[in-house]
């Protein structure tokens, strides 16, 4: 119990890192009909475009402070909670979509944000039962690395998922999740090497690099989807898939455990799957156009 009030304030950083992700991501998605799109052999071009434009390089701006605020919660507060946390960035986003860059909202797309908003009650129902994790396994986030590469590679293997940027959308969302897990170990090393000299040493933790990589790998093909599909579709099935592969990490990789109130765990699991369920009703709601 005594942990508590530290849960909660950490978990709230990571509400106010989803709202500048979600800012950020719209700043940028915005631009998507002017930007070029990053391809093979014109790649560095691309980018180079990209980042001379005000507009896109405010939104990144703007996620580089949200994704600041993000490693300040996940230094005290297990990577599957702050995942579930950064949720509540689709429902923003979404509205975001449709106030500022018109794109239109369904009803299945509506269900989804109320059952996100839903899934965030919940969570904050389950903070009295504490959050169990351990130390981090490395050869665990090794595994879990090579199962979601193979993951992100299959979809590309269909036409259907290749067209309107979906296999794109959720590439970026496993290369998010995986960012999330390194980030994760990068605070938990560094908090470990608390003292003089610390900074120095987690400048030569790899795992600072592996973060860094799979964030601008995630960004670049979460900004190549937006050129092929709505932000309400893109967005959602990206940050979907970057919330399941946090919790199945965090999970396998640094031993995070449910509360052992049953109350307190049946509102976090459920948590879990409203999130993710209704993040797929977003992803899906295309269909329904």
């Amino acid at each position: 119990m005594g942990k508590t009030p530290g849960l909660a304030l950490y978990l709230s950083l990571g509400l106010i890192a989803s709202v500048l992700l979600a800012a950020g991501l719209l700043m940028m998605k915005s631009r998507s009909a002017t930007l070029p799109m990053a391809r093979p052999g014109k790649f560095m071009r691309s980018v180079i475009v990209w980042i001379r434009d005000p507009m896109w390089l405010g939104g990144l701006g703007v996620q580089a402070i949200g994704y600041a605020l993000y490693v300040v919660a996940l230094s005290d507060a297990p990577v599957s909670l702050v995942a579930v946390m950064m949720q509540a960035g689709i429902a923003l986003f979404v509205t975001f979509a449709v106030l500022f860059l018109h794109e239109r909202a369904n009803s299945r797309e509506w269900i989804g944000i109320g059952g996100i908003a839903a899934a965030t009650i919940m969570l904050a129902q389950s903070l009295a039962g504490g959050a169990a994790q351990g130390h981090a396994s490395n050869l665990a986030i090794l595994v879990v690395t090579a199962i979601s590469i193979i993951l992100a590679a299959a979809p590309y293997a269909l036409a259907r998922l290749r067209r309107g940027g979906v296999a794109t959308a959720i590439a970026s969302g496993i290369a998010f999740g995986l960012a999330s897990l390194y980030t994760k170990a990068l605070t938990d090393s560094f908090m470990a090497q608390a003292g003089s000299g610390a900074m120095l040493r987690v400048f030569a933790n790899p795992w600072l690099y592996y973060t860094s990589a799979a964030n601008i790998a995630g960004l670049i093909l979460l900004q190549n989807s937006f050129h092929s599909a709505r932000g309400i579709v893109a967005m959602p099935l990206s940050s979907a898939i970057s919330n399941v592969v946090p919790i199945l990490g965090g999970m396998a990789a640094f031993g995070e455990t449910l509360p052992t109130d049953p109350t307190a765990a049946l509102f976090r699991v459920g948590a879990f799957v409203l999130t993710i369920a209704s993040s797929g009703l977003l992803a899906t709601g295309e269909a329904q156009l």
